[in-house]
């Protein structure tokens, strides 16, 4: 039933307003009859303030002056300051402390007070008692004040609590896009550096297994079968990759992530492609976290794919540096007697090594050595 009411008061305002300041001047206007006295100049005053409060929202301040006059002169005649005659004062007092500030509005409040509760006592017209005339008018004004700051308070705490939630929406919304921005670009960047190693190696081997068909088969076929090797183990890691697509937060993932542990497998397949990777060690080797470990084995990977790829080099080093909290990486190549052309331009390679290397909370630096060649340096903390 409440919300019926309050849906034809929001489809038709002006009908409920005309209805409330009826109800108001009837209940008002009723009380001048009352005490044996003349109602005319009661009614007179009645009309007066319930026509003023038409104007209480645009000029609140005005109409609780209009009203409040209006009931202290009703009080100077002998008119008792009951609530109903009070009714006009309380409703534009209401309006007011609604549209107004805090402290305007208690100003008001004791104005009003001091000036209905003065001018009953100075009136000698009725003999009521003093009750009638100080506690109870001053009771009747001061409470729509307080009915109206518990409902601005109220109302300001719903406010605070939408934006708030609107705030958490937004907030979740673009966490949430940040997060899957983040997963394409760790996706991306498994898929390019297991792409590029893998068929890197393939092109070679294949190359080296045609040039060697005629003149030394047996090493020919040896090339060959080691071709489908790479080929398979590229197949694996491609299924390991995409299968992360395809699992739940608390799955395991199908096989461990490769790390520095399978370093003598990688030196092992660029071998069969003609290049010869020499690793040296310094410091005392100490376990990496999981995710430091695979950013090194792919740093170290994806160094080597450049190296293959686009470098004359038939060899090149890999040196692995501990210190008590870092592991420096450095991979370099002389760069061969005979470089080869340039690759094509628009390569993620060292862009998606510099990212694995920051996310892991280190640095990379990449270019050409004074003496010839290139070289790639990472330095990683132990423990992500």
């Amino acid at each position: 039933m409440l919300t019926t009411w309050r849906r034809y008061a929001d489809q038709h305002p002006r009908l409920v307003e005309a209805g409330f300041l009826l109800l108001v001047y009837a209940a008002t206007s009723n009380q001048y009859n009352e005490g044996g006295q003349d109602w005319w100049p009661g009614l007179f005053f009645a009309t007066g303030a319930c026509l003023s409060l038409l104007w209480r929202r645009s000029h609140p301040g005005a109409v609780v002056a209009i009203t409040t006059v209006c009931a202290a002169i009703s009080g100077i005649l002998g008119y008792l300051s009951s609530p109903l005659l009070l009714l006009p004062v309380i409703v534009a007092l209401y309006e007011l402390t609604m549209r107004t500030s805090q402290r305007t509005a208690r100003i008001y409040c004791i104005a009003v007070i001091a000036l209905i509760v003065v001018t009953a006592l100075l009136s000698d017209e009725n003999d009521q008692p003093w009750g009638l005339k100080t506690v109870s008018p001053a009771f009747w004004i001061m409470l729509p004040v307080v009915q109206a700051t518990a409902v601005r308070a109220r109302r300001d705490y719903l406010d605070a609590v939408h934006t708030r939630a609107e705030l958490a929406e937004r907030t979740r919304d673009e966490e949430a896009r940040h997060r899957v921005a983040e997963e394409r670009i760790r996706i991306a960047r498994e898929l390019h550096d297991v792409v590029a190693h893998h068929m890197a190696l393939a092109n070679a081997q294949a190359g080296t297994a045609a040039h060697l068909t005629r003149t030394r088969p047996e090493q020919a076929e040896q090339i060959l079968n080691e071709l489908g090797a790479t080929t398979s183990s590229a197949l694996r890691e491609l299924q390991a990759t995409v299968g992360l697509l395809r699992q739940a937060d608390d799955e395991d993932p199908l096989e461990p992530s490769p790390g520095l542990a399978r370093l003598p497998e990688l030196v092992s397949a660029f071998a069969a492609a003609g290049l010869d990777v020499v690793v040296r060690m310094t410091g005392d080797g100490r376990p990496l976290s999981p995710g430091v470990d695979l950013t090194a084995f792919r740093i170290v990977q994806e160094a080597l794919t450049n190296v293959a790829k686009h470098a004359g080099a038939t060899t090149a080093q890999v040196e692995l540096a501990y210190t008590a909290d870092r592991l420096t990486l450095t991979i370099s190549d002389d760069g061969g007697s005979t470089p080869r052309p340039p690759a094509p331009s628009g390569g993620f390679g060292l862009i998606g090594m510099r990212e694995r290397a920051q996310s892991a909370g280190g640095r990379l630096q990449a270019g050409h050595r004074p003496e010839g060649g290139f070289a790639v340096t990472a330095q990683l903390p132990i423990h992500a």
